[in-house]
């Protein structure tokens, strides 16, 4: 099935039912979300906005945001997400470069953008209310107008029987426009077709069932390529119920929301995980008495049995499965959750691919791997042993970008002639087809005798360290320095806020550094931890910009 009917199907055959909500506010049924795409469609013809245009997209996670980025790609224009976190420096720049024409954003949004400085833009509109914001000519001419009038009155009469989306583009065709925010520099355009989306779509459907996911919650930030996938396309073209929050908000208002809308699936990024365990879970298992418990089959069981199911009602007790994407899961988290036997699947992707690249069900999943190769694509390792040796992830497939906007060179690094688009990711594939990460090339540290070193899994057995709250692992000369910021919530529990704590700290991440090393190879051992005042700059699937670090 292509785009557009995939979506017209959806919304007709769920006319009555409800489809999105922003969290303890309205609710829109899918036959409303259908009416004011149609009604988008005509507000984007009526200003000229021909297929192939660019629409900018800038807000918090919303029901508005959600029906402007259906009724852009479904009218056939491309819609150009922007992260909200962007610089306004960036932001401005993004619009210039991406030449969009209409801009939807909130109105302190709005109030950033110099329009004297924008090439191309014709209209700001409101993501709060979809009414227009600022016009060029500044009057909306009568023609205009008296047009829009006309397509309401039709919009109004119509029904789940006569809803109809206009015809579907050629599945390479550009879709959308997704500048990344990575971890290695300024951000690329990258170019992805509608085949990309529907590949994306098409495979999660085949391996979630309908009735696993009638509701959804949506709190990672839709503008990146992950969310705006799996938390928006995939469950809006199966009927879903989904639930926005604005932004991923504090712990205990996130789990409230699991409480109340019981997700059937839950798409993670390993932070929050992590997070969890450390805080809640990790002090109950270190304790002695528990230690001494868990030597005891009967009793472990028990204890894993009890966990599990408090773990369920946390996150709404709904939940087939929780999808972790965007970074590697800890590995300490990891063992314990399979300990547990919590169903947590891994996969892997980036934006260039829109996104998904590996996966594999919670049943299957192996540990530290992240999944096999997806339905439409094809994987191999740049070296000369796949399965022994690591080397660059290469991948090519329908779901691989097109390239990055304006930018040939950049595109000629990472795609070749054959389609095979270059990761920059490490790692091995196993004799079953497991895709094992080690790290990104760049920040892969060629140690003094030759030796390959993956700061990553040096950071994730320091990030699960008492008073660690997140590292970074650098090379400084011929030795490997650990940057931590600290937990200060821990310490001041510890301490208390108003004592002289660094002299106290520096000897706690002694004794870290310490006990890390234990669990190193010679080759890879921490010289000495450094504190860092400020958390870490991170991209939104919250990976550490290494390259402010560097």
């Amino acid at each position: 099935m292509i785009f557009n009917r995939l979506f017209e199907e959806s919304i007709s055959k769920n006319w009555d039912f409800p489809a999105f909500t922003n969290y303890h506010k309205e609710t829109l049924t899918y036959g409303e979300v259908g009416k004011k795409i149609l009604l988008l469609h005509a507000i984007l013809k009526g200003r000229s906005i021909k297929p192939g245009e660019k629409i900018a997209l800038i807000g918090p996670n919303s029901a508005n945001w959600a029906i402007v980025y259906l009724a852009t790609i479904t009218y056939g224009a491309v819609i150009v997400p922007i992260l909200s976190d962007f610089h306004d420096d960036d932001i401005q720049h993004i619009l210039n470069h991406s030449e969009s024409r209409v801009l939807f954003t909130t109105e302190a949004g709005a109030a950033k953008i110099d329009e004297e400085r924008m090439d191309k833009l014709k209209t700001v509109v409101s993501l709060n209310t979809l009414e227009l914001l600022s016009y060029k000519e500044r009057q909306l001419p009568e023609k205009i107008q008296k047009i829009e009038d006309k397509e309401k009155e039709k919009i109004a009469r119509v029904s789940s029987k006569s809803f109809m989306l206009p015809p579907d583009r050629g599945e390479s065709d550009l879709a959308a426009l997704v500048y990344t925010s990575g971890t290695s520099g300024f951000s690329k355009g990258v170019m992805l077709p509608y085949r990309s989306l529907m590949a994306n779509i098409n495979y999660v459907q085949e391996i979630i069932p309908l009735d696993t996911a009638k509701q959804s919650l949506s709190f990672l930030p839709l503008a990146h390529a992950y969310a705006s996938s799996f938390d928006l396309l995939f469950p809006f073209s199966i009927g879903c119920h989904i639930t926005f929050l604005e932004q991923i908000p504090a712990p205990k208002i996130l789990i409230e929301a699991f409480a109340e809308v019981r997700p059937g699936l839950i798409f993670f990024v390993p932070l929050i995980l992590e997070k969890i365990y450390k805080k809640k879970l990790a002090p109950i298992l270190n304790r002695n008495s528990i230690k001494a418990l868990l030597k005891i089959p009967l009793l472990r069981r028990l204890i894993y049995n009890k966990i599990r199911r408090k773990m369920y009602e946390t996150f709404g007790g709904n939940f087939k499965e929780i999808v972790i994407g965007g970074a590697a899961l800890n590995a300490e988290v990891e063992d314990f959750l399979k300990k547990i036997k919590l169903p947590i699947a891994t996969g892997y992707g980036m934006t260039e691919c829109g996104p998904l690249l590996t996966y594999a069900p919670w049943q299957e999943q192996r540990s530290r791997s992240a999944g096999r190769a997806i339905t439409p694509v094809e994987l191999k390792i740049d070296s000369g042993d796949q399965i022994r040796q690591a080397g660059e992830i290469m991948v090519r497939g329908k779901n691989i970008m097109l390239g990055y906007y304006k930018n040939t060179e950049a595109t000629r690094e990472v795609l070749d002639e054959d389609g095979w688009l270059r990761t920059g990711d490490l790692g091995v594939v196993d004799s079953d087809g497991f895709l094992y990460i080690m790290g990104r090339s760049k920040s892969m540290i060629l140690g003094p005798s030759g030796q390959n070193i993956y700061p990553e899994e040096i950071e994730s057995k320091l990030n699960v360290m008492g008073y660690v709250q997140e590292s970074l692992v650098l090379l400084e000369g011929d030795r490997l320095i650990a940057l931590v910021y600290p937990d200060w919530n821990a310490v001041d529990a510890e301490k208390g806020e108003n004592g002289d704590n660094e002299i106290w700290l520096r000897e706690v991440m002694e004794e870290i550094r310490t006990e890390v090393n234990t669990r190193l190879p010679a080759y890879s051992r921490i010289a000495e931890i450094r504190l860092h005042g400020d958390a870490f700059e991170k991209t939104p699937t919250q990976k550490i910009k290494r390259y402010r670090y560097s």
